[in-house]
């Protein structure tokens, strides 16, 4: 099964996982698992349904309707129903012409908009490394550093930052947006990588709690993600290439 197809089929997974348990998706979560950029996709796509969902939730039928539905159904499909001159009505045509629309444009557009923004933070890390200016100091950083190298720390799993304290204590800062961004140099196993870390709540638009991202360019490669426990992202890009960054996670 190529990715192409496991969309295909996955494009009908309810979000909450309601449908784990449905033949009919297992493979292709299956192999969600095992690509990062499929998951990554998955994640966006569920995210947006259920922002979707939510949307519609929030529209409140006319109190009308159900009285003009029960009417239509209770007379001759030969008698002109006052139900059916209701929805003829050309305020209701417009009103319904208009809720399609904005469904459309939201189904349209939303994803778009949230992957673009993980484009432009992915470019925005890989251009700052690019650049020779790196490394912050204090005890909080040093301590943040030395969990980063061990073998044993999976950042996928989480990452305890406090992002006031490692400001305010000399870890690099940096902009992206107009907002502060943290960079936090490490080491594992003899490779150095460098970690970007950014508060959820100044960039609404970045998926929280999606699965890495990675993209390689000009001989860098980055993986982005979002932890919702910690309402931060993330952003590590190393020149160790893309089998080094899948090992962090």
């Amino acid at each position: 099964m190529i990715n192409q197809e496991a969309k295909f089929i996955l494009g009908g997974y309810r979000p909450g996982g309601r449908d784990a348990g449905d033949k009919m998706f297992c493979a292709a979560l299956e192999q969600a698992k095992a690509d990062p950029m499929l998951a990554a996709w998955l994640a966006r796509s569920q995210a947006h349904d259920t922002a979707v969902a939510g949307k519609l939730a929030q529209i409140a039928p006319p109190a009308e309707l159900r009285a003009a539905i029960l009417a239509g159904a209770r007379v001759s499909k030969k008698k002109p129903s006052r139900a059916a001159s209701v929805w003829r009505h050309p305020v209701w045509l417009s009103l319904a012409a208009a809720a399609v629309v904005v469904l459309s444009f939201s189904l349209a557009v939303w994803p778009n908009r949230t992957e673009a923004q993980v484009n432009r933070l992915a470019d925005f890390a890989l251009n700052d490394t690019a650049k020779e200016i790196h490394g912050g100091h204090g005890p909080e950083e040093g301590a943040l550093q030395t969990l980063l190298g061990q073998r044993t720390t999976r950042l996928a799993q989480g990452v305890p930052v406090d992002f006031a304290t490692l400001k305010a204590t000399g870890c690099r800062t940096v902009q992206f947006q107009g907002k502060d961004v943290l960079e936090v140099c490490f080491v594992r196993d003899g490779l150095v990588f460098h970690l970007y870390v950014l508060r959820s709540s100044d960039f609404p638009k970045l998926p929280v709690g999606a699965p890495p991202a990675i993209t390689h360019r000009d001989g860098l490669c980055c993986a982005s993600w979002g932890d919702a426990k910690e309402q931060v992202s993330y952003v590590v890009v190393s020149e160790a290439g893309a089998q080094a960054i899948r090992n962090l996670m």
